[in-house]
């Protein structure tokens, strides 16, 4: 089933979950978008986005053709928890919330189901289904890391996005690829980025 749930929420970072949904439109995914009421705020400031809102067109903030997004990628209301995905019923290959801010990563750890966000993530840990989740927040208290290993331990892979480096990069485009590379990974969705590592001088 090439069909898959991408969460945005308001953590700093929006342009990592911007750019793994180009990606897989590109690939030929079909995309469920859910982006929180806080993401678009935080995509204002950081992608330049001005009134960014629920009604902004998605080729505004997305480097995709109108085809492709109508083609391509399915929203909601975050408010809509009669929605499909608000029940464990609704199938798709995996479930990535990117980035996930520490007020989504709490209410997922603690089964607060207070959008359709959270509540799909708990769809998917209570039909134990791949989520992935990618924190973004620097430093990390105690109930951070908690709260995370929560996540953890209820079958969520944690990916925080922390790029590497070994694959020498140019821009911040190169930085942002390579955490895009390892959610796909994570979600074991084969794709174009050439960033293995090979050994030194290979």
């Amino acid at each position: 089933m090439k069909r898959i749930v991408v969460g945005i929420s308001g953590a700093s970072g929006t342009i990592y979950g911007a750019r793994l949904v180009e990606t897989l439109v590109r690939l030929g995914w079909e995309v469920h978008l859910l982006v929180s009421t806080s993401a678009w705020k935080v995509m204002q400031a950081e992608l330049g986005i001005e009134g960014a809102s629920p009604s902004t067109p998605l080729t505004a903030w997305l480097r995709i053709s109108e085809q492709e997004a109508a083609e391509r990628i399915v929203t909601y209301n975050i408010r809509d928890i009669a929605a499909p995905m608000a029940s464990g019923t609704f199938h798709a290959h995996g479930m990535i919330v990117i980035p996930a801010s520490m007020k989504t990563v709490a209410a997922m750890a603690h089964g607060y189901s207070d959008n359709l966000l959270t509540r799909c993530a708990d769809c998917f840990l209570k039909e134990r289904r791949r989520l992935v989740v990618v924190p973004r927040e620097t430093p990390l208290s105690v109930i951070h890391l908690r709260n995370l290993q929560l996540l953890c331990g209820a079958g969520a892979q944690i990916l925080p996005a922390m790029p590497g480096f070994y694959h020498q990069p140019k821009t911040i485009d190169d930085l942002v690829d390579f955490v895009v590379m390892k959610a796909l990974e994570s979600l074991e969705i084969p794709h174009q980025f050439e960033m293995e590592w090979k050994g030194p001088g290979r």
